[in-house]
């Protein structure tokens, strides 16, 4: 993990439970005399992440609505971690704005972003039911409306039209895509997870995750190669664009699409123990 995690530690269970005692009907000790929690029961990993954002990040409550994807906050705390690097490179006295297109129900990243580096921060969805959701994260804690805004696309044919408004400036735009290509694709995803973690097909991944959380047309690839192409109405707009790439093999295609519209680029790599991931961020 980035150095700056302050996850990259185990977690301290004990103190975790002080300031959340729910989390602690899930909580056991293993065969190592460890104490920690079944990742593969939805309601526990919900409990630890409430947990963990009010200890660390001082939230009142945090909620998803049931079914939304859960996610895991080491890693997306490395994400911000790791963009608050590349934004160094611009040393600046203002204070920076960022974007967070796919906010999800969560709402996860403007709230790091704002918690860990005092950002302000707009989070886009398509959802309705995301983008309300994710409203109500923001209010449950005093202070993150004055520095946090939801905004909803309600064109699916646009990423960054009728979010970034005219006269606006972002520092950075940021992305975690939907990175299947169909219902059927996730599903054959989902279970190959389950068959990894050892559990019975039945159950649901710890995350969950809602039809646009995990797939598009095109998947990833596609999706990011139209993120591209939008930025550069843009690129004035913006100082670096960036997204995840869940995928290593869809690099290529994403940066012959970069050179193609002559973007100054570079792939980030990111790793949280075994995992392996990436972001590529680019700029005109």
């Amino acid at each position: 993990m980035h150095p700056k995690n302050i996850h990259k530690t185990s977690y301290n269970f004990d103190e975790l439970i002080k300031v959340h005692p729910e989390l602690a009907s899930f909580c056991f000790v293993n065969k190592f005399d460890t104490k920690t929690i079944d990742f593969s029961n939805q309601q526990a990993v919900l409990q630890l992440n409430k947990a963990l954002l009010k200890y660390h990040y001082q939230l009142t409550d945090w909620n998803i609505p049931e079914g939304y994807l859960c996610p895991p906050i080491p890693g997306r705390a490395d994400y911000i971690h790791h963009l608050a690097d590349l934004l160094s490179e611009k040393s600046t006295n203002n204070t920076i704005k960022g974007l967070d297109i796919g906010v999800g129900a969560n709402c996860i990243y403007p709230i790091l972003g704002h918690r860990i580096y005092n950002w302000d921060m707009v989070g886009a969805d398509s959802s309705p039911i995301a983008v309300n959701a994710a409203k109500k994260n923001i209010i449950a804690t005093s202070g993150l409306s004055n520095s946090i805004t939801i905004r909803q696309q309600t064109d699916n044919a646009y990423i960054f039209k009728n979010i970034i408004q005219p006269s606006e400036y972002f520092d950075f735009t940021m992305c975690n895509p939907p990175f299947h290509k169909s219902a059927e694709e996730a599903h054959k995803g989902t279970t190959r997870k389950l068959q990894n973690l050892k559990i019975n097909s039945n159950h649901t991944l710890n995350f969950g995750g809602q039809a646009n959380e995990l797939w598009c047309n095109g998947g990833e690839a596609l999706f990011i190669k139209r993120m591209i192409k939008e930025s550069v109405l843009f690129k004035n707009q913006v100082t670096w664009f960036t997204c995840l790439v869940a995928k290593k093999e869809h690099l290529p295609k994403i940066h012959k699409q970069l050179d193609k519209l002559n973007a100054t680029y570079k792939t980030i790599a990111m790793n949280q123990g075994n995992k392996q991931s990436r972001f590529v961020a680019w700029k005109f």
